[in-house]
């Protein structure tokens, strides 16, 4: 008997549900690099997982609805926020069928990646995070550019990285957008067996006119 493929909600589910704590707390450099100085308005942090970026916002005065599609996650995220007294909007949506409503100063992206992912889903939320970004507002994307240097046989191998150029691509991007940003990053990173190694992460500001 065939084994049907999990939903991505209950991968998500099934991926928080395994450990108390996945994720650090803290906000991803990249995007701290980028959105620091900026002024604080509206922002969306997209795939806000246990809210480490959205908490950080929050701390610099940004109006921040978090989305996951992991309820998990946001509950978590709900009690890091409420320990570090700022205020979110938590919201449940699969981005892929349901996407928040409203336009906002900074959209954030951070490392939307999924071993479950429809073909062109990412680069459909993507579109449509750029919709959602204000005049005058920017939008942040970080992602994965390839697997850390340790790693010999990935583990999803329908994962895919896209280059900075191929996610431009995907955007189809107007006139009235611009590229600020558009680099790789590299970072040390370490096996869970102790390899050290590095990895490639891509990151774009894009700022709508």
């Amino acid at each position: 008997m065939t084994e049907t493929a999990p939903t991505a909600e209950e991968f998500w589910e099934d991926f928080y549900r395994e450990r108390e704590q996945i994720w650090t707390g803290n906000a991803n450099k990249t995007l701290v690099r980028e959105v620091s100085g900026l002024p604080a308005g509206t922002a969306l942090d997209l795939g806000c997982g246990e809210g480490g970026d959205a908490i950080w916002l929050a701390k610099q005065g940004w109006q921040v609805t978090a989305v996951d599609i992991s309820t998990t996650a946001m509950e978590r995220g709900a009690q890091h926020a409420a320990a570090a007294g700022v205020q979110i909007t938590w919201a449940r949506h699969d981005l892929h069928a349901d996407f928040p409503a409203g336009s906002f100063d900074l959209v954030s992206a951070q490392f939307l990646h999924s071993p479950v992912e429809q073909p062109d889903e990412r680069a459909t939320i993507l579109r449509k995070a750029a919709a959602a970004v204000a005049p005058g507002g920017v939008l942040v994307i970080g992602g994965h550019a390839s697997w850390p240097t340790w790693v010999t046989t990935p583990p999803h191998e329908h994962v895919s990285f896209p280059t900075i150029e191929q996610v431009l691509e995907q955007l189809a991007l107007g006139p009235e957008w611009q590229v600020e940003t558009a680099e790789l990053v590299y970072s040390p990173s370490t096996s869970p067996d102790g390899v050290e190694g590095e990895r490639a992460d891509s990151v774009l500001r894009l700022r709508r006119g």
